[in-house]
């Protein structure tokens, strides 16, 4: 199966110039391919990746900083641009920031690169244009390269190979019949209906303040000024080490997880409406005033969920439950908290909940850890999905094709360089 391989690269400072160009124009390539699209849209037509690929290779006639530049990048550029709008839609598409998007590129053509290995600890790889480059090798590739991709973390570069490792996910799990739920929170970042909990605190209270002074110095700091290039670099090198922590604390989670366990099931939470801001309300007895509605403490809820990284838990079990063949699913969470874990009770009361970790059943009076009794019962309904035998209960399985909206499918159906014919559309810029 495929597989991924992630190492830092020890760029020379010709090759890191060369790699800030090759992204710059990937990210105006993106930019520019996403306005056209756009524009074609307007006028109820549609442009497709064959017609963006003609265009490109006539662009680099005159703009020669676009033939430096690998034109494999390039045209994967667009084709990822392609994939999104047919998936997403164009509108909802987002452009790239040089700021909030770091450069990146991929090398599709696996068969074109090179990896030698040096010594125990280090390695180099032959890319397109940039040469050969070096590179940790912290383990082994273990497999065929189909592709690489570059891209800047901080201060460094780090170099991800696509490898096909031949490993097939086994048709049952070590471990059959084991089933857990898992119950996702803020006190306790995973509990598991067994009673078990797995917890880190990511950022210490030091490094919370320490933040807070560098995010401070960096918005002090004039824009394009030598200062404000250091206070950006000293604020991404502390938000990288807590982004780390929770990489690890995942993959570690996952790792468990999908080793012990045959059916692992999690809530289908949709962190992107559980954090929604809260907007304060005008205060009709005071002109200018807002009524007291929590905002802050709505605020302060988003933080705490957003820094656990409820996706990337799930995300990572699956990725690891490949090699395991567990079955990773999720359940509607709807009343798991309120309703009593008992099978002989099973009664749905709020007053069950009397604090963040105590439930105590208004009905038969069974008391248990609030988020055990939840996981147990993420459990409970997980196990009842799957024994009806649903498609794509296992992890790589095929999951049927879904619509998207109406946008979308009027998108996805029209006819490759149905836009190019149309008269009305000669003003609208070429790449």
């Amino acid at each position: 199966m495929l597989t991924g391989r992630r190492y830092r690269l020890a760029f020379t400072p010709e090759q890191a110039d060369f790699a800030e160009r090759i992204g710059g124009a990937c990210w105006s390539v993106w930019n520019t391919g996403l306005g056209q699209r756009r524009a074609y849209r307007q006028r109820g037509a549609w442009i497709d990746y064959v017609e963006q690929a003609r265009q490109l290779a006539d662009a680099k006639a005159g703009f020669p900083w676009l033939s430096e530049v690998p034109g494999h990048c390039l045209q994967q550029t667009l084709m990822d641009l392609d994939r999104a709008c047919r998936a997403h839609g164009t509108w909802k598409v987002r452009w790239k920031s040089k700021v909030k998007n770091p450069p990146s590129f991929r090398f599709p053509e696996g068969g074109k690169i090179t990896v030698e290995r040096l010594n125990r600890r280090w390695a180099r790889a032959k890319l397109p244009k940039l040469g050969w480059v070096r590179f940790r090798i912290t383990r082994p590739l273990g497999g065929v390269i189909r592709s690489a991709t570059l891209s800047r973390d901080g201060r460094h570069w780090f170099v991800s190979f696509l490898v096909e490792d031949g490993v097939t996910t086994p048709e049952r799990h070590a471990t059959p019949g084991t089933g857990v739920g898992i119950d996702r929170g803020v006190a306790k970042v995973v509990t598991r209906s067994d009673g078990i909990f797995h917890h880190r605190v990511f950022a210490t209270g030091r490094e919370v303040g320490h933040a807070v002074k560098l995010q401070r110095r960096l918005a002090g700091a004039e824009k394009g000024s030598a200062r404000r290039k250091v206070a950006a670099g000293r604020v991404a090198d502390l938000a990288g080490r807590v982004r780390r922590r929770r990489e690890d604390f995942a993959a570690k989670t996952a790792n468990t997880l999908a080793t012990r366990f045959d059916l692992i099931v999690f809530e289908a939470l949709k962190t992107k409406n559980m954090t929604a801001s809260v907007a304060p309300k005008p205060d009709p007895g005071r002109p200018g005033g807002y009524l007291p509605n929590g905002a802050a403490a709505k605020s302060g809820l988003n933080k705490a969920i957003l820094d656990k990284g409820w996706y990337r838990i799930e995300t990572a079990t699956r990725g690891k439950a490949r090699y395991t063949g567990s079955a990773v699913i999720t359940v509607n969470p709807a009343y798991t908290s309120q309703r009593c874990s008992v099978p002989s009770c099973g009664k749905v009361d709020e007053k069950s909940r009397e604090s963040q970790a105590l439930f105590r059943c208004a009905s038969c009076g069974h008391t248990e850890h609030a988020d055990v009794n939840a996981a147990k019962n993420i459990l409970t309904a997980g196990r009842a999905e799957h024994a009806a035998a649903r498609p794509a209960t296992r992890v790589g399985a095929r999951k049927p094709r879904t619509r998207v909206g109406r946008k979308a499918n009027r998108q996805a159906t029209a006819a490759p360089g149905h836009a190019t014919a149309e008269p009305e559309l000669a003003g609208i810029p070429r790449l």
